[in-house]
């Protein structure tokens, strides 16, 4: 697997991020996630995106995490929010999701952030799975669906 840093809006980060909302979709019907998100948010040294390449030089798994500090949506100072976590649906099962989560751990780390958060879903228990494997607590609901009844926040310390 070969990591690249890239913008939001890199067409392999597009096209993922489309795949990610169509399964969304058919997980909550809901028409996919709807939390705000712009291409700067990920931009160094306040984020970072990154999308893992596989052999062939096809893009199998992104992920991203963006800067969050002390805000009405819940977050607390020195927050680094997980979003787009994404292996698609072939290249599962064979530790990537792991991977990309350590990488972006180590990079905000790197940067400065104190704790990584991220909201996911019941609908999503092998997400569920793979946070609580990696030392994943829960916490406090933040952000764009901290109100919604099927929503679950996490929490490390980096």
């Amino acid at each position: 697997m070969n990591i690249r840093r890239v913008r939001f809006d890199h067409p392999d980060a597009v096209k993922l991020n489309d795949e990610v909302q169509a399964e969304y979709h058919v997980r909550y019907g809901d028409g996919g996630d709807a939390t705000s998100l712009d291409a700067a948010d990920f931009d160094p040294p306040r984020g970072v995106y990154l999308i893992a390449y596989d052999e062939h030089d096809r893009p199998v798994a992104t992920g991203g995490w963006r800067s969050q500090d002390s805000n009405e949506e819940g977050n607390e100072d020195g927050d680094a929010e997980l979003k787009r976590m994404f292996v698609v649906a072939q290249a599962r099962g064979r530790g990537l999701a792991r991977r990309m989560l350590a990488a972006l751990e180590e990079d905000a780390r790197a940067a400065g952030r104190v704790r990584m958060v991220l909201e996911t879903g019941t609908k999503q228990p092998e997400a569920i799975a793979l946070y609580a494997s990696s030392g994943y607590e829960p916490c406090a609901k933040f952000g764009y669906y901290r109100h919604y009844e099927d929503s679950r926040c996490y929490a490390k310390q980096l």
